[in-house]
């Protein structure tokens, strides 16, 4: 049980939440205590892929962190809230309202490399504590800039009231503080009512699974049908195939020289069994990440 569980995440749960369930799920499948992580949170309002890593695959979680991810959301107009969505407090108001021009003219300043300020209510850490914890508590969050890459940012659908974007972004960037700077930049304010992913690294919705069905999977006994291998969050890079004496020494921590691979990471398996996340440079191969399996 080594691999991932795509889940379309409900809307109301958090990142946490949806890992718990999984756990539980496993365990009431009789796989007993399996590590289990996320590759990449996603906010309790929000619905679609969150990246499940299971066993092994787990140390491969934070390479989803960094992974690009693509959205779909929907910004109402003449609202701004503390939470910037439909769930928190109004703190501004405005009767403009942008139209199709407008809104074609401002989108290409969000397209690129930008910098925005994350929302106060978010897991970031101000001393040691979530801002969302000192917002809530009434304290004035106000969070540093940081810099983020908006790689595609197209129009679906616009109403007098409301327009709906889909975006493909880089690692740390919050929708809720796109969002909101979009609006700003077209005169008036607004908050996310609606934000979806659609796809995140090598994931889409097409391989995501609704946890009610895991859970029928599971007691059907059906549970592994569900687990994508470990190596599909690493289509992007080379297959290396190893011969069992290179598997030993690489689980041994030794340094393999002569090797014909591509300078970069590589993905090393013996047969089909992954082996390691390797660097190659020069014809030497050096562990990056091994795996016990």
């Amino acid at each position: 049980m080594h691999g991932w569980i795509i889940l379309d995440k409900p809307y109301g749960m958090g990142s946490t939440t949806a890992v718990s369930a999984v756990k539980r799920i496993l365990l009431q499948a009789g796989y007993g205590k399996i590590k289990v992580g996320h590759g990449g949170t996603l906010d309790p309002l929000a619905t679609g892929m969150l990246p499940i890593a299971v066993g092994e695959a787990t140390k491969l979680a934070g390479r989803m962190l960094d992974a690009d991810k693509v959205y779909e959301f929907t910004i109402q107009f003449g609202v701004e809230t503390d939470t910037l969505d439909a769930e928190g407090k109004v703190v501004a108001s405005s009767d403009v309202r942008p139209g199709w021009v407008e809104i074609e003219d401002v989108l290409p300043r969000f397209t690129g490399p930008i910098r925005q300020r994350p929302p106060a209510f978010s897991a970031l850490k101000v001393e040691g504590k979530r801002a969302y914890d000192l917002a809530r508590a009434g304290g004035d969050v106000v969070l540093a800039e940081r810099a983020v890459e908006i790689k595609a940012l197209t129009i679906i659908e616009t109403t007098p009231d409301t327009l709906t974007l889909s975006t493909t972004v880089s690692k740390g960037t919050y929708i809720r503080s796109l969002a909101r700077d979009i609006a700003h930049a077209l005169g008036t304010v607004g908050h996310v009512t609606i934000l979806r992913r659609i796809k995140a690294g090598p994931f889409s919705l097409n391989q995501t699974i609704l946890l009610d069905f895991l859970e029928e999977a599971a007691k059907r006994g059906a549970l592994a049908e569900h687990i994508l291998p470990l190596r599909t969050a690493l289509a992007d890079i080379p297959v290396l195939a190893l011969t069992p004496e290179q598997a030993t020494a690489l689980k041994q921590g030794k340094v393999l020289a002569g090797i014909e691979a591509p300078d970069g990471l590589n993905f090393a398996q013996l047969d089909d069994v992954p082996t390691a996340l390797v660097m190659a440079s020069h014809g030497e191969i050096r562990v990056e990440r091994g795996f016990n399996l």
